[in-house]
């Protein structure tokens, strides 16, 4: 009887590694928000690669492959990254057979460096020096790939396919949100990808929702002065172009600080290892939840990565001690 219960099993559904990224949860915030207004997290923490830079790592590739750009088994591919577009790079890399050289800033966490390592990049760590500098990450990166044969470029804060990536992470938060109201979403900004392409995709398919962005202190893309800060992934000291004008409503500016509190409560109060960017989404996610009353409002807020990689930075009470964040 078992042999004939064997034997009529479907197989099971052959699916590569690439075919698990997106389709992240979507939950209510539960315990760290007021309970009439609904705040829903979207964990990209939950993709392959532990972030949601595995969504626009995999479109990059993709359209560089469909373009002609990127041969598998023949080019290398080269990206500046502060670590989790590298992390979806290098996981892609190793499926698709390229070989992937990163450059990332000095100030980046050692878990993403190491991360990158073992899945067999080539890290170089540069100085933490403005984008326009020589030796800053992104500047590395061109050169290497210009003395590289047969390598490209990815340029994840100038290739539109970092942003269109996103389209779909809108598309899935409004299915997921099952046509309930969404009046906010929250999210924060790098290259802007993560922000314009799914702001973009919601203002389509929910009018009148409110896209606020968050920028840490010390970032330019909300208008700040440049100056050095601590948390990762999320600000930068020029504007990329795949910050689309036009999507973000508003911007909420969240010091290191904060960023970092929030991301510890996150965990304790919600069970949600996530990073400093996630902590600076909810604080601002919890001030964009007090302006509506009505149970048929409802938040989204995205948050991009997982806290593994932070647990020297962020989880870690000798070194908030020591840079004046505890």
């Amino acid at each position: 009887m078992t042999q004939q219960y064997l034997e009529k099993e479907e197989p099971a559904e052959e699916a590569s590694l690439i075919d698990q990224i997106g389709k992240t949860p979507l939950l209510r915030l539960d315990r760290i928000a007021p309970k009439n207004v609904g705040l829903y997290a979207k964990l990209e923490l939950c993709n392959p690669g532990g972030s949601v830079k595995d969504r626009c790592a995999l479109s990059m590739v993709l359209d560089a492959e469909n373009n002609g750009r990127l041969k598998p088994g023949i080019s290398t591919i080269v990206e500046a990254s502060s670590g989790n577009t590298g992390i979806g790079l290098a996981l892609i890399s190793a499926a698709r057979g390229y070989k992937l050289i990163i450059t990332i800033p000095e100030k980046m966490s050692i878990e993403k460096k190491n991360l990158l390592k073992a899945y067999g990049a080539e890290v170089i760590a540069t100085p933490n020096v403005p984008h326009s500098d020589p030796e800053s990450y992104i500047e590395v990166a061109k050169r290497i790939a210009k003395e590289t044969p047969n390598a490209v470029f990815l340029d994840q804060c100038n290739n539109q396919a970092n942003a269109r990536a996103h389209y779909e992470t809108g598309r899935e938060i409004y299915r997921q949100m099952n046509r309930k109201k969404i009046s906010a979403l929250i999210a924060g900004a790098g290259t802007g990808g993560t922000i314009s392409g799914t702001g973009s995709e919601l203002k389509r398919l929910c009018p009148g929702i409110k896209i606020i962005g968050v920028d840490p202190e010390g970032s330019v893309l909300s208008g700040g002065e440049d100056r050095p800060y601590k948390v990762e992934g999320i600000g930068y000291d020029f504007i990329p172009k795949t910050l689309w004008p036009g999507v973000v409503d508003e911007w909420i500016r969240v010091s290191d600080k904060t960023a970092f509190e929030f991301a510890r409560r996150l965990a304790r109060e919600e069970g949600i290892l996530a990073g400093g960017s996630s902590g600076a989404a909810v604080y601002a996610a919890l001030q964009v939840v007090q302006r509506y009353t009505s149970e048929k409002d409802n938040v989204v807020v995205i948050l991009p990565d997982t806290g593994e990689r932070y647990l020297s930075t962020v989880y870690n009470d000798e070194w908030l001690a020591s840079n004046g964040l505890l």
